[in-house]
């Protein structure tokens, strides 16, 4: 049996995986940065920012970015270094940018039932 070809391929397997699973932040902790200061920087570029929380040793913040998409993004917590972002697209195609379409109160057809059946309301009959 040929035992060398068979721990180049494990070795170089283990190897792989490793690289694959890279995408964790490795900052000393004694390094980072306050939630705090990276919220503001954020805020101050124009995002809002929902939550911050630590997440495989990064700061992932979920929020709107200044165009208004909902993103989740990763950032190193020593150096405050983007690392990777998500865009959130919605399926409205571009609607959650009005947001005052999106939010506005319902219009008279809105609000008029199927069949005139109107649901948990009193009948009243006028005489």
């Amino acid at each position: 049996m040929k035992l060398k070809p068979i721990v180049i391929s494990l070795s170089l397997l283990l190897v792989s995986g490793s690289v694959l699973a890279d995408d964790d932040c490795d900052d000393p902790v004694a390094q980072w940065q306050p939630r705090e200061n990276l919220r503001k920087q954020l805020e101050a570029e124009g995002w809002t920012v929902f939550r911050i929380k630590v997440d495989d040793g990064c700061y992932e913040v979920k929020g709107r970015d200044p165009n208004g998409y909902r993103v989740e993004a990763e950032y190193s917590p020593a150096t405050f270094e983007l690392m990777e972002m998500e865009r959130e697209d919605d399926d409205d195609d571009d609607k959650h940018h009005d947001k005052s379409k999106r939010y506005s109160e319902p219009t008279n057809e809105d609000r008029v039932p199927r069949k005139g059946i109107v649901k948990g309301r009193p009948s009243i009959t006028v005489e």
